[in-house]
This record gives C-alpha cells, sequence and structure tokens, in this order.
C-alpha cells in the first residue's frame, strides 16, 4: 500500500477522532458513549430521511463516519415514518451506557456537532426534509 493511501487512512481516523472528541466535549460524556451516540443519532436520521438524501448526507461525512453511517442501511425500508418519540425512541435503543442520557439531548448534542463540522447550511438542508417536530432537534 503506498504512502498516500496510508495517510487517507491516518486522516479519516483523526477526523473521526476529532468528531467523537466533540461530542463527548459537547455532551460531556466519555469517547465510549460518545461513538455509540454518535453512531444511534446518524442511523436514526439515515432511516428517517429519503434514500437521495441519505445519499447526498453521507458524501458530506468524512470516510469512517460515512461508514458508521451507511452500517446496517437497507435502502428499500426508507425512510421510515419516525413521529419525534419514535425518533427518539429509536436514539435511546442504540446508547447502552452505565448513566441515563436524554435521547433528545442526545440528538441535540449530536446535530450540533454535525453543525459545526458540515456547516450551517447542510445541516438546514436536512433539517427542512424532515417534520417540524424532529426539526426542532436540530440547531438554530
Amino acid at each position: 500500500m503506498s504512502a498516500q493511501h496510508l495517510e487517507v487512512l491516518e486522516t479519516t481516523l483523526q477526523k473521526t477522532h476529532q468528531w467523537i472528541d466533540a461530542l463527548s466535549e459537547e455532551a460531556h460524556m466519555d469517547p465510549h458513549t460518545a461513538y455509540q451516540a454518535l453512531r444511534s443519532v446518524l442511523h436514526t436520521l439515515r432511516d428517517r430521511l429519503p434514500a437521495p438524501e441519505v445519499a447526498h448526507l453521507g458524501a458530506q461525512l468524512p470516510m469512517l463516519v460515512r461508514g458508521i453511517f451507511y452500517e446496517g442501511w437497507n435502502p428499500s425500508a426508507a425512510p421510515m415514518r419516525l413521529n419525534r418519540e419514535e425518533f427518539l425512541s429509536r436514539i435511546a435503543d442504540g446508547i447502552s451506557s452505565s448513566r441515563i442520557l436524554d435521547p433528545r439531548t442526545v440528538a441535540e448534542d449530536v446535530f450540533t456537532v454535525m453543525n459545526h463540522f458540515l456547516g450551517a447550511g447542510e445541516l438546514t438542508k436536512i433539517a427542512g426534509i424532515l417534520p417540524p417536530e424532529i426539526r426542532t432537534l436540530f440547531p438554530e
């Protein structure tokens, strides 16, 4: 494998750590729980979006985060019609932690971190696709 290919892997690993570290700091949680929270919110969001928007969002993510995002995805089942309670319940189900975490706060924290790394315009487009009751979880 060439040195350039290794640099790509090192870069995506570094970017993934930046996302997890930012979420750890934003949500005041350890990195393992931050990873679980990121994964759970990404999967829940992915499953709620139509396939073209999933592909568009996936293209904006760092390579390793993109792999987490697409892990286990079934495009033929998308989009799932989840109301706010179901959306938050799926997030809670994806996080196994020794402490009780509020899924609404977790979603808001993940979307804040995503907004930081992707930019407000990208997340605004995604939020605009979702029903207003879920859109309220996104940063202004």
